[in-house]
């Protein structure tokens, strides 16, 4: 079991160091060639923190494991809410546009609710991959429309979060080719660790490997994302800490659930409709009311959502 721990911990650890190079090198070879700033955050960022997610779904469905890939969605999109900004909210309170209230928030609730019909008949099939992968296309038309439309301080943030971006060289930009590659291989090399340690511990200690995957795979999958939000909201760009946890959210469910399923489709716990979603949807409701109170979640917000996660955590587990 020592070994399973090491191999967990480290898959963790170059899954990290994977995504961290991806996004970095993505967003900077993005922004030179004239990606607006808030398009690279609301998309390229958020993509970029949810390949983890994605590759150990994928790994996981292929290897037979559907209940790893899908408890891995499930459970980073309770940990982006309840421990991503719960804690980037007591670090520094989030005070957010009103774009994320009425917009971004709302998006995610209805494309959150729509996986419930999807998993009803406990299987998500071929076709309703495909039609997933749909909702991502449409989520991704509407945020390159209404992206010239966005807040001047909002632009600004992600302004701010791009321009290391200038004035890249093709010496800087064949540097981040290299990073990208190396960071999809570390992806890679970090799933398949993660996979293999997690089903090795899930026998050891007695556990499903749905619950493994709810627990530990989602919240080292979700390191991305802390780190993201975390650096955002001591910058005190919130939009992008709320931003980076709202669209890898949406991409957990209609991309990492999409390409899984049409890739390998997935036979679906008949637990996850009794528990799991009901948790994810609660966590994801609460959120309207802290963002909707002075457009700001307050450090004590952020200990209502942390509460709220280990609560719900405790609940799936028991």
């Amino acid at each position: 079991m020592t070994r399973d721990i090491i191999l967990f911990i480290g898959g963790v650890g170059v899954l990290y160091f994977g995504a961290e190079w991806l996004v970095r090198a993505s967003a900077r070879l993005a922004a030179s060639v004239g990606v607006s700033p808030i398009v690279l955050g609301l998309t390229v960022v958020s993509m970029g923190t949810s390949a983890p997610e994605l590759v150990v779904s994928l790994v996981a469905a292929v290897g037979g494991n559907g209940d790893l890939a899908i408890g891995n969605v499930l459970g980073s999109n309770m940990a982006n809410i309840g421990l991503v900004l719960g804690v980037s909210a007591i670090v520094k309170p989030l005070k957010v546009s009103g774009r994320v209230v009425t917009r971004e928030v709302p998006m995610m609730l209805v494309i959150t609710g729509l996986l419930f019909p999807v998993m009803w008949d406990l299987r998500i099939s071929r076709p309703e991959g495909l039609v997933l992968l749909a909702v991502l296309a449409v989520y991704l038309r509407f945020v390159f429309r209404t992206a010239k439309d966005e807040e001047e301080e909002v632009l600004g943030e992600y302004a701010e979060f791009a321009k290391q971006a200038v004035g890249l060289t093709p010496w800087a930009a064949a540097r981040d080719l290299l990073l990208i590659g190396l960071g999809i291989s570390g992806l890679v090399l970090g799933a398949f660790a993660i996979r293999e340690s997690a089903v090795a511990l899930a026998e050891a200690l007695g556990l499903s490997e749905l619950v493994i995957g709810l627990t530990l795979v989602s919240v080292g999958t979700s390191l991305p994302e802390l780190a993201t939000s975390l650096v955002a909201a001591v910058r005190g760009e919130a939009d992008i800490a709320v931003g980076n946890v709202i669209g890898s959210n949406v991409f957990n469910i209609a991309a990492i659930l999409g390409v899984t399923a049409t890739v390998a489709p997935l036979s679906v716990n008949a637990q996850i409709l009794s528990v799991e979603f009901p948790a994810v949807m609660i966590l994801s409701v609460l959120l309207v009311p802290l963002v909707r109170a002075q457009l700001t979640i307050r450090r004590f917000e952020g200990v209502i959502l942390l509460l709220s996660y280990l609560a719900l955590g405790a609940w799936v587990l028991l």
